[in-house]
């Protein structure tokens, strides 16, 4: 189609109705060249062109790039172009899904569903353009995939949730979380109760920014208050580690900051810099896995929230066996494959394409266990009625004992004592 280097990503933000483009958003290969009008107008004009015929054009894929189309609301067309060779349908729909909800977060659903001025909507959307890019970087978690809020577990979370749910109270607000290295530590029960993709968004959102001491930001929740703007909150208590609030009018960050923060979390300072020093394993204290694990990722149905580890066995124990890039890139495909072939059990949107229609109508029931092995891992997942875990594991792991160490690793890792 064009020149292009290798790992690249370009994303095109169109008017629906007219295919004026709004922007356009790339990462690796010439990231910086802005793609020609007559290539943004083929892409938009062939899937305009089997709308009309009542087709619907969802994905394309050519030698070395895939393509995928999305509408939202009949007004916002999104495209992106993919040439990462691990991009799936699947991958790349859940980014659209996650630019398009970035946009509403930042402006707001009613400015893009009835936009007067298209020059107006073109310089506003600038100051998404942040958080949009971080969803092109290469993944460095499963959050964008999963839209799971992350989490971690530290011995001291009981103590710090007691103090959370206090200070989230004086604070006049039932949304509160505390977050360590981009993962949730322990949250309010209001918090949980916010759409998964609407959580995973914020923290996602406070991961994009630059480390600040205190951030006051207008924000849309995309399914809870598309068109109402919440205060969102955010106050670093110790290098590493912020608690994040939803709040109303009051009260004001300067009495959070100089009140509220000294009563509640002065007492903790010790144990907030602890837990902000955890190492970067986020499981249960005193888990103990298999060693022939090399990552995973455990997804809480009920609550969506997850685990999400390529250190299982702690920063010490990397090896040789396969680099955390690689492993981080394997537990990534794998989750994308699995979900869009084998657990299509996510709740997805009426108006949307179930994937892999003719591949999930050929079977007679819900598969709950699957596997796959390749020469330098392999890799497992469970299907049950309330958590889902995937595994990636060294190739030399026999093939047989797949099940029964998958099995057992999720019973650790649910046990009561384990709070997930």
């Amino acid at each position: 189609m064009w020149d292009e280097a290798g790992g690249s990503v370009t994303l095109l933000c169109l008017t629906a109705s007219s295919g004026v483009p709004l922007y356009c958003r790339s990462r690796g290969g010439s990231s910086k060249q802005q793609l020609p009008f007559s290539v943004i107008g083929s892409l938009n004009g062939v899937h305009m062109f089997g709308s009309n015929l009542d087709v619907l054009l969802t994905a394309a894929c050519t030698e070395n790039t895939r393509v995928v189309w999305k509408v939202f609301h009949n007004s916002i067309t999104l495209i992106v172009l993919s040439s990462d060779e691990g991009a799936s349908d699947f991958s790349l729909g859940r980014l659209l899904e996650n630019v398009f909800s970035a946009m509403v977060l930042v402006l707001g659903l009613e400015e893009l569903v009835n936009a007067r001025n298209i020059e107006r909507l073109k310089k506003d959307l600038k100051a998404c353009y942040k958080l949009i890019d971080s969803f092109l970087e290469p993944g460095k978690c499963s959050a964008d995939l999963t839209q799971c809020v992350e989490c971690t577990v530290v011995p001291s979370r009981a103590i710090l949730q007691e103090c959370l749910e206090v200070f989230a109270s004086a604070a006049e607000s039932r949304f509160g979380s505390l977050l360590v290295g981009g993962q949730v530590l322990c949250a309010t029960e209001q918090w949980w109760q916010l759409a998964a993709s609407e959580a995973m968004l914020l923290v996602w959102l406070v991961r994009s920014l630059p480390p600040h001491t205190s951030r006051d930001l207008p924000v849309y929740l995309p399914h809870g208050s598309p068109t109402v703007p919440h205060r969102f909150l955010t106050l670093q208590l110790v290098p590493g580690l912020e608690v994040l609030l939803l709040c109303g009018p009051k009260p004001s960050l300067q009495f959070l900051a100089d009140e509220l923060v000294k009563r509640f979390w002065q007492p903790l300072l010790d144990l907030l810099k602890a837990s902000a020093r955890a190492p970067p394993r986020c499981l249960p204290p005193g888990i103990a896995l298999a060693p022939g694990i090399l990552g995973l990722l455990l997804i809480n149905q009920d609550q969506r929230k997850s685990l999400f580890t390529v250190q299982p066995q702690g920063t010490s124990a990397e090896g040789s066996e396969m680099p955390l890039k690689n492993r981080l890139s394997a537990l990534r495909s794998f989750y994308s494959l699995t979900v869009s072939l084998y657990f299509p059990c996510e709740k997805f949107e009426e108006s949307a394409v179930p994937l892999q229609e003719e591949f999930q109508a050929g079977f007679s029931h819900r598969p709950q266990h699957c596997y796959l092995v390749y020469s330098t891992y392999k890799a497992y997942a469970i299907h049950g009625k309330r958590h889902q875990l995937f595994l990636i594991v060294k190739p030399d792991v026999p093939t047989f004992a797949l099940r029964s160490l998958a099995t057992s690793t999720l019973q650790t890792l649910t046990a009561e004592d384990s709070a997930f």
